[in-house]
């Protein structure tokens, strides 16, 4: 393993290993991790690994529980519930935001990447659809422009990435979210901030129905 890349430190690229490894259900929810294994698998010493597992557990992918070691994380619909009511207020905030002060360059990315988006429909691609949809959120946080909300709302995104894609799945959910996109857009465009906060709401609050 290169143990230098980009002159960061071994331990996030480590953690970005992991990441992956869990968001692809290769290290699958509730699964305890072997630390010196993985140290071994990954050709480290155990003290980077250590390290890159707590930076997963602050992202909440990882539990902790001491002395006994830690296991992927396993996210009940309680947990869910609670997500999506945090996003809603704070994504519903970014999306009011992005109304009142995007710039006509902005906008026309914003809708250049929903035209992405009805492609990736289209084509029944979900992974594609997946990737967009994660942009499209991203950049209506970017235009927001508030780096704590902003925070808050990746590290709550990060946990949701391991039951999210599956909610795509779900009959009529790729389209309904298709949808819920364009009603999201349009009312951005038409800098109607009531209407940007609704529609993303609303968006959040149906897919949390749709997870399984």
């Amino acid at each position: 393993m290169n143990t230098k890349l980009n002159n960061r430190p071994l331990y996030e690229d480590v953690a970005d290993r992991l990441r992956e490894q869990i968001f692809s259900k290769e290290l699958a929810p509730g699964s305890w991790l072997d630390e010196q294994g993985l140290a071994e698998q990954f050709g480290i010493s155990r003290t980077p690994m250590r390290e890159a597992i707590k930076v997963l557990a602050s992202e909440g992918l990882v539990t902790i529980k001491m002395r006994r070691g830690s296991y992927v994380t396993e996210v009940a619909r309680k947990d869910l519930e609670q997500i999506f009511t945090i996003l809603s207020l704070l994504e519903g905030e970014a999306a009011k935001i992005t109304a009142s002060k995007a710039t006509e360059a902005e906008l026309n990315l914003l809708d250049h990447l929903h035209h992405r988006l009805e492609k990736a429909a289209a084509d029944r691609d979900i992974e594609q659809f997946f990737e967009v949809n994660g942009k499209f959120h991203e950049l209506i946080q970017e235009i927001a422009g508030n780096r704590w909300m902003n925070g808050v709302i990746n590290d709550l995104r990060k946990v949701l990435k391991l039951h999210r894609r599956d909610s795509l799945t779900s009959t009529g959910r790729l389209q309904n979210s298709l949808i819920e996109h364009r009603e999201i857009l349009n009312a951005i465009l038409k800098r109607d901030q009531v209407a940007a906060e609704f529609a993303m709401r609303k968006h959040l609050a149906r897919g949390l129905e749709a997870v399984k």
